[in-house]
């Protein structure tokens, strides 16, 4: 498995170290990759792709 860099908010990645810290993960990117993960997986066991879609409009992902 390879790996990909992804820029960030400097604020938002300082929160992201904060909570994976207090929530007990091993680095900030183990914990983004499990909320992603996490939230893929969400999306995935929609019904249909009209599901999907909804779904990722409503989290701002499209328009």
């Amino acid at each position: 498995m390879g790996t990909a860099k992804v820029k960030l908010d400097k604020d938002l990645f300082e929160k992201i170290k904060k909570t994976a810290a207090l929530a007990g993960y091993a680095s900030p990117e183990e914990f983004v990759t499990h909320c992603l993960e996490k939230e893929l997986s969400a999306i995935e066991e929609s019904d249909s792709e009209e599901e999907v879609r909804k779904k990722l409009k409503g989290l701002g992902y499209i328009s």
